[in-house]
């Protein structure tokens, strides 16, 4: 049990390596188990095709980013300083793996839509759940912003899309740069979308 639970890890692993670094398409399946380091058929016995390993992936990258997340937004800290400790917390992120492998890779989440949404629907609706999952996190610290008075964002659910989706983008920038500088404008342009006020905007620069 334990060895085919280790043959399935390594497997998801180096899928994961693999798909942030080249993409999902020109990956084959031979070319994963190389890398895990397992035999053709250890594939098949825990997957039924490459898009089943790229759901399980996008899955475990999920449920640890969630916790990432989590832990930046929940807590008693005001809850602009806690959206503000989400960007801080991801640039950081890519700022590492850029020291790592010397290249800023990105969001998995967002690379793969671009490559894939078109083209399967499983992975379409998985990377569809995923993003709204983001945006309703965000959504409940930006309405309790709002109901403290912070922002003046009128509906809280389109802010918090709007926020998930500059944060993409910014992301995106810093892959296609090669620079993690490109997300220091993001609280900035937070604020401004949320119509953020004086006094909340005052409490979380300082």
């Amino acid at each position: 049990m334990g060895r085919t639970s280790d043959a399935k890890e390594k497997i998801l692993n180096a899928a994961h390596s693999l798909i942030e670094l080249r993409g999902y398409s020109a990956l084959g399946v031979a070319e994963i188990c190389k890398a895990a380091d397992v035999p053709k058929g250890s594939f098949y016995y825990f997957f039924e095709s490459k898009e089943a390993l790229a759901l399980a992936v996008l899955d475990e990258h999920w449920h640890t980013q969630r916790g990432e997340w989590a832990r930046a937004l929940e807590g008693d800290a005001e809850p602009l300083s806690r959206l503000r400790r989400l960007f801080e917390q991801t640039q950081a992120g890519l700022r590492a793996g850029q020291q790592s492998c010397g290249t800023v890779s990105g969001c998995m989440f967002g690379n793969l839509t671009l490559e894939l949404s078109n083209q399967t629907e499983p992975i379409r609706a998985r990377l569809q759940q995923i993003f709204d999952a983001q945006v309703e996190m965000v959504d409940t610290v930006i309405a309790e912003a709002r109901e403290r008075g912070e922002v003046t964002a009128g509906d809280t659910r389109d802010a918090a899309r709007s926020v998930v989706a500059q944060l993409e983008g910014q992301v995106l920038f810093a892959k296609l740069y090669n620079n993690t500088q490109h997300l220091e404008a993001l609280w900035e342009n937070c604020l401004a979308l949320l119509s953020a006020r004086p006094t909340g905007m005052a409490a979380v620069r300082s």
